[in-house]
C-alpha cells in the first residue's frame, strides 16, 4: 500500500511508523524545514519539505499512484483542501483529521467518508485500521465526558524493552494505562504485558499531564513524539 501523509504531527508520525512496520510505502509531507529534516533522519520513508496544500507538491509525491492519503496537519481547513485535491486525483482512500466538530460536519457534506474527529494526540492505530477497511467515522471526542480528557499513544523505545507495563512504569496522577498494540494484537494492561521496542502504548490522562507522559517515554537518543 502506498500512503501519503501530510503533516508531521504526533499522529502523523505514529501512523507513519505503523505503516512502515507493516511494509507500506510512506511519503510524508511536512512544511516545517527543521521538522522535516529531523523526520527524514529518523523515519524510513520519503520526507518532502513543502506545503502539502499545493497541488504541484502532491504531484511531486506522485499522488496519482497513491492508494491512500491522510491529511493530518494542525489546520482543519488545510486538511479539507488536501482532501479535495486528492478527490481530483481519484485517490481511493482519503482520510481527513479535524479538531473542530464543525469542520467534521463540513467534511461529511463534501462527501468524505473517512473523517477523524479527535484530540491531536489520538492513537494512529484507529486510522491504520481505517485504511484496512475497519472504520469509517471516528469521533473519540464524543466518548469523553470531560473536555480535558485525552487518549494518547506513545511508541516504546529500546530502553523500555523487557519492562512490565504496570507496575514498573509510574504515570502521573489521573493517568492510567489502557493497554498496548503490538502489530495487530492488543494487550490489556491487566494482562501485565512485557513491553517490546516499538509497541504502541495507550494511555488515558488529563490534558495537563500529556507533556509529562511524553517526557517519561522520550527516547534517550531522540524524542519519539513532540
Amino acid at each position: 500500500m502506498r500512503v501519503i501523509i501530510v503533516g508531521g504531527s504526533a499522529l502523523g508520525i505514529n501512523l507513519a511508523r505503523t505503516l512502515i512496520r507493516t511494509g507500506s510505502e510512506v511519503i510524508l509531507i511536512e512544511r516545517n524545514p527543521n521538522r522535516a529534516k529531523e523526520l527524514s533522519e529518523t523515519l524510513d520513508c520519503s520526507v518532502i519539505n513543502a506545503e502539502g496544500t499545493r497541488p504541484d507538491i502532491l504531484e511531486k509525491a506522485e499522488i496519482e499512484k497513491a492508494d491512500a492519503i491522510v491529511a493530518c496537519t494542525g489546520h482543519d481547513q488545510d486538511n479539507i483542501i488536501i482532501g479535495l485535491i486528492a478527490k481530483q486525483f481519484s485517490v481511493p482512500e482519503i482520510i481527513i483529521t479535524t479538531e473542530d466538530v464543525q469542520f467534521m460536519t463540513v467534511a461529511k457534506r463534501l462527501g468524505f467518508h473517512h473523517v477523524v474527529n479527535s484530540p491531536p494526540q489520538t492513537t494512529s492505530n484507529s486510522i491504520f485500521h481505517t485504511l484496512r477497511g475497519g472504520i469509517d467515522t471516528i469521533e473519540l471526542s464524543t466518548m469523553m465526558r470531560g473536555g480535558d480528557v485525552r487518549f494518547i499513544s506513545v511508541i516504546a523505545g529500546k530502553k523500555f524493552e523487557g519492562t512490565e507495563l504496570p507496575p514498573e512504569i509510574t504515570l502521573p496522577k489521573y493517568s492510567v494505562f489502557i493497554g498496548l498494540y503490538r502489530n495487530d494484537d492488543f494487550l490489556l494492561y491487566t494482562q501485565n504485558p512485557v513491553i517490546k521496542e516499538s509497541d504502541e502504548i495507550m494511555i488515558a490522562t488529563r490534558v495537563e499531564f500529556v507533556d509529562k507522559i511524553y517526557e517519561i517515554f522520550k527516547d534517550d537518543e531522540k524524542e519519539e513524539i513532540p
